[in-house]
């Protein structure tokens, strides 16, 4: 990675932040946003050309993919809707995985094992991490609500989230089937009930959960959902390699 870059692209997320404290400084906020994921592009192009590989393999370069995806679907989301509602999950997401960019660089390397050079890989990890974007956004938004309204959220503060969270469902669901014929591809076998993998299902669980069981509820409990799925996500996404049984997990090559 060049630090270089990703302190430019931090440093592009802060002034959005302070341009959205004041009342005209939207236009500018979006343009520091959008600078910030071009800067992100900038650095993963650079990265797949060096390492002769998709920068997909690392913990370290799925956090600054992950910092790209939340950028392009909050300014997306700011731009097409009109509403600054996931602004504040956006910007915190992608300050806090571009500093931890900068705080734990990669180590430059060009291997990729047998088991990562199949036509899935690539859409099996950015289809997961455009669904984790969402997750981010939408979970980000509840708590804010949450803490904005003491705990006591409305039904409007609340619309898009759910919105957000079927579409990032689906990306979920479409990341689990490629799994799966990945699987079944490189190892005979479209499900073995791996750390990952069921940790992934748990996730799916918890997001089917968050907008099906508490589509009447109270907008109190609709935000708690979200925040759940937001917490599992996140939970299998950074917990699960550091679980005893993954350490004989097919996915471990993956957080190296």
């Amino acid at each position: 990675m060049i630090p270089g870059l990703l302190a430019t692209g931090l440093g592009l997320v802060v002034l959005a932040a302070l341009a959205g404290l004041f009342r005209r400084g939207r236009i500018t906020a979006l343009v520091c946003v959008g600078c910030a994921a071009a800067v992100v592009a900038i650095q993963l192009g650079l990265m797949w050309h060096g390492y002769g590989r998709p920068p997909l393999r690392t913990l370290g370069e799925t956090r600054l993919w992950y910092a790209g995806l939340v950028l392009i679907l909050g300014l997306g989301l700011e731009w097409r809707l009109g509403t600054a509602l996931f602004r504040l999950p956006m910007l915190g997401f992608a300050g806090l995985f571009l500093a931890l960019g900068l705080a734990y660089p990669d180590s430059f390397d060009r291997t990729l094992l047998p088991a990562l050079r199949s036509p899935w890989f690539v859409p099996h990890v950015v289809v997961n991490l455009v669904a984790y974007a969402g997750f981010g956004l939408a979970g980000g938004a509840a708590a804010w609500a949450l803490l904005r309204r003491r705990g006591q959220p409305t039904a409007e503060d609340l619309h898009l989230p759910l919105l957000l969270l079927q579409a990032a469902l689906a990306f979920l669901t479409l990341g689990l089937v490629f799994g799966a014929l990945w699987a079944k591809e490189a190892w005979g076998h479209y499900w073995s009930w791996d750390p990952k993998e069921t940790w992934a299902w748990m996730s799916w669980c918890v997001a089917v959960a968050a907008m099906h069981g508490t589509r009447r509820a109270a907008p109190t409990v609709q935000a708690w959902g979200l925040v759940a799925a937001l917490a599992v996500i996140l939970l299998s996404w950074f917990l699960t390699p550091h679980l005893p049984a993954a350490q004989v997990s097919v996915h471990t090559y993956g957080w190296n």
